[in-house]
């Protein structure tokens, strides 16, 4: 049955504990609209590798690539975000112009996906994205764009330990870098403390009481309300000689900072599940606890061994999770049922596409242009980039000499192109080009011309 949906948000339609075998693209446009209150998601980081977890592990067959090309798109997707998205687009472009077409390929398939997550999210939600040097720095720049760089809340750096080359000439990499974003200034967050208690503290619950000089005025710190009067009544302190009084609960430490310190997981840790890239639980359930509430949704779309999706069920959260792997579901239920006891619920299994319930048509995600716009990458035959709407879309043999409306007979051109075809063929357009001495860029057309 599905809860009422809570203030901000729609109707979540999927059960708790569903976990969906698929591509999450597909999977998040049909899941209902600010049904989910944390995203944490730790994708793919283009590195050039395959991933594989190793026989005989407990998640032997659990593996992916991260490599990347255009065919390993839908080109189509290029296409909706050059139209939707124009700054994301821009930044993906760039990322073309520095790093080539693996970066591209890699920067459209993750800003699709981040348009859906921040349709997804409650006001009250927020996201993480784990990421690494790779392709971070372009990463932090699609999340302003998407999410606006005023919702950007910090750089996590996740500092595990050194596990770099020690020869190489350069520092020892130890951290890998967690973008923490919010929905709006709605979003929910609970400060964290670690154990540890500073001297000045410790002072504190000794005498009940402390002393600060700071910017030409004295602050009295002081346990609670109650110890201050009976060390007023003492004599021992006036809080008439200082200018700021506060009430600090020394007992819960220091509030923890944007550095984790949380290290590996090493091969003797019963965590451990040979999952290639798994993250310590540790790592995750301080994510879940200051950006979530007991009861809240928290989705991982690249759910992998279901890291996330265990902490939050021992955090008393709902969860769901989309992997390409079936190997997800398998892992999520030995790890619940190892780490907190026979199941007491079902774990749904879906592998097919939600419909939505909080809206009627759906934004159409694939349109001729939209391919047509992927498959030149947003080149005209004249050779120059321009925005989607800059485009125009023509027939390559006109509807006049037989021509027919299907894709593969149309192509995009830029308005001084198009004027200048008018209702001829392409054959006319690129004999006129050659007159005026532009270079042709003819792998935009989709079938040479004889």
């Amino acid at each position: 049955m599905t809860a009422p949906a809570r203030p901000g948000g729609a109707n979540p339609n999927w059960a708790n504990r569903t976990m969906w075998t698929g591509d999450n693209l597909h999977v998040m446009r049909g899941m209902n609209s600010e049904s989910v209150d944390l995203i944490y998601l730790d994708p793919p980081f283009n590195s050039n590798r395959n991933y594989s977890a190793p026989i005989g592990s407990e998640a032997a067959g659990a593996a992916f690539k991260d490599t990347w090309t255009l065919d390993d798109l839908d080109i189509a997707e290029h296409g909706y975000l050059a139209d939707s998205e124009p700054k994301l687009h821009a930044i993906i472009d760039a990322a073309r112009l520095v790093h080539g077409k693996s970066m591209m390929s890699y920067m459209v398939m993750m800003g699709t996906r981040l348009i859906e997550m921040r349709r997804l999210l409650k006001p009250t939600g927020s996201i993480y994205l784990h990421c690494d040097p790779t392709a971070g720095a372009y990463l932090r720049i699609a999340m302003d764009a998407v999410f606006g760089k005023a919702n950007f809340q910090n750089e996590i750096v996740w500092k595990y330990g050194k596990v770099s080359n020690s020869n190489a000439a350069k520092f020892l990499r130890e951290h890998d870098v967690i973008l923490a974003y919010k929905k709006s200034r709605a979003a929910t967050f609970n400060p964290l403390f670690d154990s540890k208690i500073s001297d000045r503290k410790r002072q504190l619950i000794r005498q009940g009481y402390n002393t600060k000089n700071m910017g030409g005025k004295r602050y009295l710190y002081v346990y609670d309300e109650e110890t201050l009067r009976g060390k007023e009544r003492l004599g021992k302190v006036d809080r008439s000689d200082f200018d700021v009084v506060r009430t600090v609960d020394a007992k819960r430490g220091n509030r923890l900072t944007d550095v984790f310190e949380i290290g590996f997981l090493n091969s003797q840790s019963k965590e451990k599940v040979g999952y290639p890239t798994q993250k310590p639980r540790s790592l995750l359930e301080r994510i879940i606890k200051a950006s979530s509430n007991k009861g809240d949704m928290v989705l991982d779309p690249f759910c992998g061994c279901a890291t996330a999706c265990v902490a939050a069920e021992r955090l008393g959260r709902k969860w769901v999770g989309i992997d390409l792997s079936s190997m997800a579901i398998k892992l999520v239920k030995n790890r619940i049922k190892a780490e907190i006891g026979l199941f007491a619920y079902k774990i749904t299994e879906r592998s097919d596409i939600p419909a939505r319930t909080d809206v009627g048509k759906l934004p159409n995600y694939r349109t001729h242009k939209h391919t047509l716009f992927g498959r030149q990458e947003g080149r005209c035959l004249c050779g120059e980039r321009f925005p989607f709407r800059n485009f125009t879309m023509d027939h390559v043999i006109p509807q006049s000499r037989g021509g027919t409306d299907h894709v593969s007979n149309l192509m995009l051109l830029c308005g001084a192109c198009n004027s200048l075809k008018g209702d001829r063929d392409v054959k006319y357009l690129m004999a006129k080009l050659k007159e005026r001495k532009i270079r042709l860029d003819v792998s935009v057309i989709p079938s040479r011309p004889r």
